[in-house]
């Protein structure tokens, strides 16, 4: 079983706060300062460019990924870390329209994060006016794939209510209908169970800088199913998914296997930050993950609702139908939420209304839930959200 209490020690938390915003931005792992500080110094420092073979800097992109792999259900050696996430979107939707390049259809949802269909919409405007991004309501997904749509593009937990979509039953309809899938774990990856293998999924995308802890800007990383991955072409041909970088070919042959998606040098000073805190996570039972997740945010709706009547329930209330968070609607909630960061407990804002919590069990407790919703409870029901400093808005919300 996964002790919980021992990875919560792991993180430096600072003191009296209730961080509720890991599936935004995870907290710092304890041993990821003296990681990085003993990667500059002994590494970077002392091996200069021969820190790429002395050090291994060359192979922490497939080896991060075998490590994120485990938590998603994926196969060895299909995961591999590197850029952006927006990138991975890119390059995923990129190849994914080419195994398919009879039809011109990417499917996707208005629950999706706006940056993938940002992606995905300027990808097509790039390829002509007869591809279409054709986006639906979550709920209508399964009626919308036909023998028409190239490519399935969805976000399996929709980052404003946790809403979950069924992975397994909606990749089986896409194959039975000849449809690609791609799937972004942004806010799965750490937080639920994902069996991208179980679910034959075709191709997934996912960031570290959520519940995997890795830092802000920490790299992505991206998946191809291992049936698929020798006839997948690179979109993004960068030099270091090349067969042989070193030989320096001005023709691009692409590597084997997952290594054809590497596009970039990789961010060895993140992936060194992310390394710690994959050390932590190594020590997790994502089922031991999820069962406590359930349990904590159970409590929390429990306890919000019977203190907080003027906040309605956003997230499925069916914990099998959400992720690892819960968001409540409240007409004022960017104000509400300033004066709870305020008093110490960190959630965010999403509009229009959205004020979202993410419980993330490798560092919050039943303890933490119970003096959140205390704090809570004080700001609602007098109103101290009702202050002019608190309606400021701020470029980050």
């Amino acid at each position: 079983m996964t002790d919980f209490a021992a990875t919560k020690a792991m993180f430096d938390l600072p003191e009296g706060v209730i961080y509720l915003d890991g599936n935004s931005l995870g907290p710092l792992p304890k041993s990821a300062g003296a990681r990085v500080q003993r990667m500059l110094t002994e590494e970077w420092g002392q091996m200069l460019i021969t820190g790429w073979n002395k050090a291994g800097w060359m192979g922490l992109p497939t080896g991060l990924g075998d490590r994120i792999g485990r938590l998603i259900g994926a196969e060895p050696g299909s995961v591999v870390t590197g850029d952006t996430l927006s990138i991975k979107v890119y390059q995923a939707l990129a190849s994914a329209l080419e195994l398919n390049p009879d039809r011109k259809v990417v499917l996707s949802d208005n629950g999706n994060f706006p940056s993938d269909l940002y992606m995905a919409d300027g990808l097509l405007r790039s390829l002509g006016d007869d591809y279409e991004l054709r986006i639906v309501d979550p709920e209508s997904v399964a009626d919308a794939i036909t023998e028409e749509v190239a490519v399935l593009m969805l976000t399996e937990v929709d980052y404003r209510s946790g809403r979950m979509h069924d992975m397994k039953a909606l990749t089986e309809l896409a194959h039975a209908n000849g449809v690609v899938t791609v799937w972004d774990l942004a806010h799965s990856a750490g937080a639920i169970p994902v069996d991208l293998s179980g679910c034959n999924a075709d191709l997934a995308v996912g960031c570290t800088y959520k519940y995997l802890n890795g830092g802000p800007g920490a790299p992505a990383f991206i998946y191809v199913a291992p049936r698929l991955a020798d006839n997948t072409r690179p979109a993004l041909s960068g030099w270091l998914g090349h067969e042989a970088p070193f030989a320096f070919d001005l023709d691009y042959r692409p590597g084997n296997g997952i290594e054809r998606m590497r596009v970039g040098t990789p961010p060895i000073i993140q992936m060194t930050a992310l390394s710690a805190a994959m050390d932590i996570w190594d020590m997790a039972d994502m089922a031991d993950v999820r069962a406590k997740s359930v349990e904590l945010t159970e409590l929390f709706i429990e306890r919000v609702e019977a203190t907080c009547p003027d906040l309605q329930l956003a997230s499925p209330r069916n914990p099998e139908l959400r992720g690892s968070q819960i968001s409540f609607r409240f007409k004022e909630g960017y104000a509400a939420m300033q004066a709870l960061i305020a008093r110490g407990v960190i959630g965010d804002f999403r509009s229009p209304d959205i004020m979202r919590f993410g419980f993330t069990p490798l560092y919050i407790d039943e303890g933490d839930v119970e003096r959140a919703v205390e704090i809570i409870a004080d700001i609602m029901q007098n109103r101290l959200w009702d202050t002019p400093e608190y309606k400021i808005r701020q470029r980050v919300t």
